[in-house]
């Protein structure tokens, strides 16, 4: 949306020396494991010591030895060995307002630092008062697929800070970039979302929920018709999408037991040999929030039919 653009970029971090990630998925019937937690060990580094001299072994070192060390993350990031999502964010939005003092970029912005517990967010402003919002996600690669533990917030109401549920927001990217390198000469898949989470704008109907039904539409409709041309129809196609499987109350995830992800994207086996993943399961349960959702897809439909007779 152009007016409250946010930049999300996910961090990958990964154990320092003398450190383990160790992840503990969720219960695998929850969608993208959102109770997923990364355990954190220490590891002998006595062997390499003579590598670097400047390094201690946490395990077989006294507290009086390490006291001229810098502390483990089991004493600054973790709350009973897990990590901790709050404690890194704040770790990091600590080091943000320290660094950027000596960063040549801080004579054109003005860095401001917005309250989030589980994410860095800071606002850029410079001269002419163009404000730039950039959120630091961070996030833990699950083995060598696509997929990470992230430090994001769940839809649940309350988040334990040592939660990390999966996300699958690189093997998107990744899907976006394939895409785009194999319809090169044009496409408009990426306006087309930005037109539609305009439209969205007041509604519960979520932008992930119209990216979801957008990579359907491009692995189904030939890349060849998403041209200029186009526009309209496959316009016309995500709201016919949406509104079937509104009617259905079922929208798949894309990367859960669908064959038509591309191979250039590696998901763990757990995703690859999953049944499909239903995200409109609630409408199933609740007939209330069902009918509001026909509600909304009405108001977006008309909405769509006022952008096309009259341009807004």
């Amino acid at each position: 949306r152009e007016n409250d653009t946010v930049y999300r970029l996910l961090m990958p971090m990964t154990a320092p020396r003398g450190h383990s990630f160790h992840l503990e998925l969720g219960n695998e019937d929850d969608m993208l494991a959102r109770n997923s937690s990364i355990r954190v060990e220490l590891e002998c580094t006595c062997a390499r010591e003579q590598a670097f001299e400047d390094m201690l072994c946490f395990l077989h070192h006294s507290e009086d030895e390490l006291k001229n060390q810098e502390p483990s993350l089991l004493d600054t990031l973790c709350t009973d060995s897990y990590l901790d999502a709050e404690k890194t964010a704040r770790w990091f939005q600590n080091f943000v307002k320290t660094a950027w003092v000596v960063m040549p970029q801080s004579h054109i912005y003005n860095v401001k630092v917005l309250p989030s517990s589980r994410s860095c967010k800071f606002q850029m402003t410079n001269a002419t008062k163009r404000n730039l919002t950039i959120e630091i996600i961070f996030g833990v690669q699950q083995g060598n697929s696509d997929i990470f533990l992230s430090s994001q917030r769940t839809e649940a109401i309350f988040t334990r800070s040592t939660t990390w549920p999966q996300s699958c927001a690189v093997a998107e990217r990744k899907f976006f970039q394939h895409i785009n390198a194999e319809a090169w000469f044009y496409s408009l898949h990426l306006k087309c979302m930005q037109i539609c989470a305009r439209m969205l704008v007041g509604t519960s109907i979520s932008t992930y929920v119209i990216k979801t039904v957008v990579m359907h539409l491009l692995t189904t409709i030939s890349l060849e018709m998403w041209h200029r041309e186009d526009f309209l129809l496959r316009l016309d196609d995500i709201i016919r999408y949406l509104h079937c499987c509104l009617e259905e109350k079922r929208l798949n995830h894309f990367f859960f037991g669908n064959e038509m992800v591309p191979d250039v994207i590696v998901l763990p086996p757990a995703f690859q040999f999953s049944g499909p993943v239903n995200l409109f399961e609630h409408l199933e349960q609740d007939t209330h929030a069902y009918t509001h959702a026909l509600e909304e897809f009405q108001e977006l439909r008309n909405r769509l039919t006022r952008l096309m007779i009259y341009g807004r």
